[in-house]
């Protein structure tokens, strides 16, 4: 069996979409500029044999009526949100089967940044493809769900093994580390990460990915529940209440995070 590998393909300011691949067949995960996929695909003489979707922005799907044209390949998408192009609808717990690659992909509903948003995790190969559920130090945005759906969206991804690589969908990593340094100013892991990742962006190497383990002792979106988190906001001046529960904690950092500059 052939190994597989993730090719990174850097889109527009800061996108990153994902082929996978075996040196022969590919897998296109979020492919929102289709040129920087066909482009790809030329230079590593990959054939495109499938399109993984997360969620429904166009800087997700943007390339794939032209994708399709050229590839007219199965395309994976989430069940809750009307997306053209979608062969196999998918929800909680399916599998996507990439025969080509010898791989199986598990499904996991993780709404809160979109109604219907998936993301697509192996257990063997350990990835997890997460559109913009989770970032680097961060999460996404919740422009149609609610804080109690994110929250239990990341504890479900914080709950995989925590080897497991996080390819997210962004290069929002420095700017989710300052607001992170802001909420946990002494948390140690997390000083020695901004040393680290602000060193790969000074040499234009990409900090995606990164691990469970690593997002879970430094991303405050997955640390909401640390009693320094909660001080540190009382501090503040920032809890409008002596016992929030965590989910109000998390609506809290995630208010504060659309503010932040």
């Amino acid at each position: 069996m052939a190994t597989l590998n993730v090719l990174t393909v850097p889109a527009f300011d800061d996108n990153y979409l994902w082929l996978v691949h075996n040196g022969q067949h590919a897998i296109a995960v979020d492919p929102g500029d289709a040129d920087a996929i066909i482009a790809a695909l030329r230079q590593h003489d990959l054939t495109l044999a499938g399109i993984l979707l997360t969620h429904h922005h166009a800087d997700h799907i943007g390339g794939l009526s032209r994708l399709l044209e050229l590839y007219p390949v199965p395309v994976a998408g989430p069940r809750l949100e009307n997306i053209a192009g979608v062969t196999l609808p998918m929800g909680q717990g399916e599998q996507v089967l990439i025969p080509e690659l010898d791989l199986s992909l598990q499904v996991l509903d993780v709404p809160g940044h979109t109604r219907g948003h998936i993301a697509y995790y192996s257990a063997t190969q350990g990835w997890l493809f997460c559109g913009d559920t989770l970032f680097a130090g961060g999460c996404g945005r919740l422009f149609e769900g609610s804080p109690a759906q994110m929250v239990a969206s990341l504890d479900q991804l914080a709950a995989l093994p925590g080897s497991t690589k996080v390819y997210c969908a962004h290069e929002y990593t420095l700017s989710n580390l300052k607001f992170a340094h802001e909420v946990e100013p002494d948390n140690l892991a997390l000083q020695s990460r901004i040393v680290s990742e602000q060193d790969k962006r000074a040499h234009d190497i990409p900090t995606v990915p990164s691990t469970i383990a690593l997002e879970k002792a430094t991303n405050p979106f997955l640390r909401f529940r640390e009693p320094a988190i909660a001080a540190r906001l009382n501090t503040l001046g920032k809890l409008p209440q002596s016992q929030p529960s965590p989910v109000d904690i998390f609506a809290i950092l995630r208010e504060w995070k659309n503010a932040y500059r």
